[in-house]
């Protein structure tokens, strides 16, 4: 396990996969960790798949209060501490919205971009605030269902595997997950959408309930350029649901576009 010493704490981050291969760098969804791409990078293993913990989850520091530009921060800073630079940035979800501020913002250090299960807008004020007060009043135990209906498809659901993904939200730390709502429900990102002038791919899944994919396919129309792919029988997580749709799909992203 490695870490990058911020000024907020200690940022957990991971690098695997071959020195040679494209370099990739991950960014995850509200209440998961790195362990999210586990199942794409089993299908990815020529890449160099660098992957981190953003604040107040998995294996980082809680860091305090912070906006979704904190977090491009955090992951500009780790890719300047790696020395790589023309990285493929990867983000799902909020991890989709610190991709859209790092590649608006640091075409030094990120290539090309793709943008998963994302928007410039996710959610509203009145519905961060109620899923807020849930988590304060029953703990992340009381919106955790909720939540794997809106992540998954009806067939995932019904497996035995939903269990770890259930339990990987209730067991993250109520405060992060509550800092990071509160980012979500504060960040615009129409102005750094429409700035992004790097090779982009935009992915969304049919089945999503919480970035349904005509919302997902409105930020693609602001991103000169992007293309834009519904993966079939997935949710707001295709890289668990559909990990080899969502390999080939980036494969073929990487071919063209990875330094």
């Amino acid at each position: 396990m490695q870490v990058l010493n911020r000024p907020w704490g200690a940022m957990h981050y991971r690098i695997d996969g071959p020195a040679d291969g494209p370099v990739v760098v991950f960014a995850n969804s509200l209440g998961t960790d790195l362990r999210l791409w586990d199942p794409l990078l089993a299908e990815m293993p020529g890449i160099r798949a660098v992957r981190f913990d953003k604040r107040g989850h998995g294996l980082s520091d809680e860091g305090g209060e912070f906006r979704v530009e904190d977090l491009a921060d955090d992951a500009a800073a780790l890719i300047e501490h790696l020395g790589l630079k023309q990285v493929v940035f990867v983000g799902l979800s909020i991890g989709g919205m610190i991709a859209q501020i790092i590649s608006s913002r640091r075409a030094d250090l990120v290539g090309a971009v793709v943008l998963a299960n994302t928007a410039v807008k996710m959610g509203t004020q009145q519905s961060w605030d109620e899923r807020i007060a849930a988590i304060r009043s029953g703990g992340l135990g009381s919106i955790v269902d909720l939540v794997m209906q809106r992540w998954f498809a009806p067939k995932f659901r019904a497996q035995p595997e939903l269990a770890i993904w259930r339990n990987m939200v209730a067991r993250t730390s109520a405060s992060g997950y509550i800092a990071a709502c509160h980012a979500l429900s504060a960040a615009e990102l129409t102005d750094a959408a429409t700035r992004i002038s790097l090779p982009a791919m935009v992915i969304a899944g049919e089945q999503d309930g919480s970035s349904p994919a005509e919302l997902v396919k409105a930020t693609a129309d602001l991103v000169a350029g992007a293309t834009f792919h519904v993966i079939p029988d997935a949710g707001h997580l295709p890289c668990v649901e559909q990990p080899a749709a969502f390999a080939a799909l980036l494969g073929r992203f990487l071919k063209e576009h990875s330094a």
